[in-house]
C-alpha cells in the first residue's frame, strides 16, 4: 500500500531525529498554500551535520519514489538554512540562530502541528 504524503513527512522527521537533528517539527500547511503540504523543520549543529541529514533525505527519496527539486540558497552562508524541496514535503535544515530568527512555527502558526 502506498504511503500518504503525511506518512512520508513523519518518516522523514523520524529520520532527522535518528540523525541527531534537534527540535524536529512537522507542520501540515496544506490548507495554507498551493505549493506544498508539509514542512519538516530541523535544527542542525554544523555544516557537516546538515550534509549528513541531506544524504539521509536523498536516500529516503530514492526508496520512496520522491525527488528533490532544485532550490536556490538565499544566503551566501549555506550552513544557516538549507531548504530541501520534495514537492509535497519541504524540509528546512536550519542553524539554531536562523531558526530563532525566522521563527517558521510562528509564521505558519495556522498550520496543524503533527509532531
Amino acid at each position: 500500500m502506498a504511503k500518504t504524503e503525511e506518512e512520508k513527512a513523519l518518516e522523514i522527521a523520524q529520520l532527522m531525529e535518528d540523525g541527531k537533528g534537534q527540535n524536529v517539527t512537522v507542520i501540515d500547511v496544506s490548507q495554507l498554500n498551493s505549493w506544498t503540504d508539509y514542512f519538516v523543520i530541523v535544527t542542525v549543529t554544523s555544516g557537516a551535520h546538515w550534509q549528513g541529514l541531506y544524504k539521509t533525505i536523498k536516500d529516503y527519496t530514492k526508496e520512496n519514489d520522491m525527488e528533490i527539486h532544485k532550490t536556490h540558497n538565499k544566503t551566501s552562508q549555506g550552513d544557516e538554512w538549507n531548504l530541501v524541496d520534495l514537492g509535497s514535503v519541504v524540509v528546512h535544515l536550519m542553524s539554531e540562530d536562523a531558526r530563532n530568527f525566522y521563527e517558521l512555527e510562528k509564521l505558519w502558526h495556522n498550520g496543524t502541528i503533527l509532531k
